[in-house]
């Protein structure tokens, strides 16, 4: 009986598992509309794969999380290949693997030259940490960066004491909490009915979600807090990945490396858009100024200061490397 069973689970198992290097089908999960540039992104390496391995793989994007796998989930989905590839906010799964947290820590980064720098130095541990987790890094990129949105304009630290703000990680609860804010943790999905019930006021996020949520219909000011670049990343299997041979392995890497250059530009196009889109829709914008500045550089700083000091040697050399 126990040899009959040996056997039948080796079968499923072979029948289950792609073969090597043969024609392959794969759905991608994507947690973002269609409209959303790393969804985009995402279709546009299933492209460039199609291409370069002739048409031997074949990725669908299925947008929207229309697969049903979605936040804090999505390492283990991939990892146990109930999806075989999936477009993943870095932030959401730092519970899982500490350094992937860490492009979300506030203020640690001021532009995409510096976001691009930490990234550098972080991914020799993103992608041990994917392995470790039964998956292939590909290629990552940063969301625009994280501004407030708001009902009343915020021109002091006083003016985010006691707001209800939809965060999408703890690292924004935990700065927004040194300001005496209430932050507020809910999938995205279903922010806008909780804008609209005053379960919130307010939310942390970018211009590019702010544009994609229509904020301007209950929300009028934005603070461009330069808050972080969140880093969004694309894993595969790593069983898939090792059922491709050298060859298609290799078509899967210049099209990962191509999508990561053309996503970072993309990011830095989507923010410039979207902030018009929002000017245009009457929503009001608001550069911090100095005072604000130190006030929000403190509540980062001792945020980040507790994070380096339990921090793993992984992520302390990726930070020591660019000098923090």
């Amino acid at each position: 009986m126990l040899r009959k069973l040996i056997c039948f689970l080796g079968i499923s198992l072979a029948l289950a598992a792609p073969a090597y290097g043969a024609a392959m089908k794969m759905n991608c999960n994507a947690i973002y509309p269609a409209s959303n540039f790393h969804t985009q992104g995402a279709e546009h390496f299933a492209e460039l794969v199609h291409k370069y391995t002739d048409g031997d793989i074949q990725i669908t994007v299925h947008s929207g999380g229309s697969l049903g796998f979605e936040g804090s989930e999505l390492l283990k989905a991939v990892k146990d290949a109930s999806v075989p590839m999936s477009d993943i906010l870095m932030g959401v799964v730092a519970g899982s693997e500490e350094i992937f947290g860490l492009s979300t820590y506030p203020r640690i980064v001021s532009s995409y030259a510096e976001a691009r720098e930490l990234y550098e130095a972080a991914l020799p541990a993103y992608k041990k940490a994917c392995q470790k987790w039964n998956q292939k890094f590909l290629y990552a990129a940063p969301w625009p960066p994280s501004g407030l949105f708001s009902q009343s304009k915020v021109q002091s630290a006083a003016d985010i004491d006691g707001l209800k703000t939809r965060t999408y990680d703890k690292n924004g609860a935990q700065f927004l909490k040194k300001l005496g804010g209430n932050p507020v943790s809910m999938p995205w999905g279903e922010v806008p009915s909780a804008l609209n019930t005053g379960l919130i006021d307010s939310v942390l996020t970018s211009a590019t979600s702010g544009k994609d949520g229509k904020f301007w219909e209950v929300l009028d000011h934005f603070t461009a807090l330069h808050f972080a670049y969140p880093l969004n990343m694309l894993t595969i299997n790593m069983d898939y990945w090792n059922a491709l041979s050298a060859e298609q392995q290799s078509a899967l890497e210049k099209a990962a490396a191509e999508t990561e250059s053309f996503q970072w530009e993309a990011s830095k196009k989507s923010n410039r858009d979207s902030l018009k889109v929002l000017e245009d829709n009457g929503l009001r914008i608001t550069e911090v100024d100095a005072a604000l500045a130190e006030k929000l550089d403190a509540a980062a700083a001792d945020i980040f200061e507790e994070f380096k000091a339990e921090a793993d040697e992984d992520t302390k050399k990726a930070l020591q490397a660019i000098g923090m």
